[in-house]
């Protein structure tokens, strides 16, 4: 009855724990394949966080995408070790040489106060699908 009941617990501390994924895109055109790093080795529950790549090295140009996530073999070591060792795996695209930063577009909240410079900022972001920077 035990075995039973630990084997429930560990199936769903495996089951139900959640990997997570987060990207973030520049907006630059990239070049040649990701590099992955797949163990970052991160200490409890990520609060201390893997040592930085050294991306300027490979990427001269900077980069054009970033992924963190956590695989299924990431948490089940994190699950055995209970979060005191959390591995993830990060990956990262080299931007094109000479490729620009999308242009972003500001608005000036002095102009036209605080709540209409917001408004302004979503409907603008909205149809044009970049960022706008709203400077106050």
């Amino acid at each position: 009855m035990r075995r039973q009941i630990f084997a429930i617990i560990v199936a769903s501390g495996v089951l139900l724990s959640g990997c997570y994924h987060a990207v973030i895109d520049t907006g630059r055109a990239s070049v040649g394949e990701p590099i992955v790093t797949p163990w970052a080795h991160a200490f409890i529950y990520g609060l201390v966080p893997p040592a930085l790549t050294e991306t300027a090295k490979k990427c001269p140009s900077g980069v054009a995408k970033v992924e963190t996530q956590q695989s299924f073999l990431n948490g089940l070591a994190a699950a055995i070790t209970a979060g005191i060792y959390t591995p993830m795996t990060i990956s990262y695209t080299c931007a094109k040489m000479g490729a620009e930063l999308p242009t972003t577009k500001t608005i000036r909240a002095q102009e036209m106060g605080d709540q209409a410079a917001m408004q302004a900022a979503v409907e603008l972001s909205r149809k044009s699908g970049a960022a706008v920077l709203v400077q106050f």
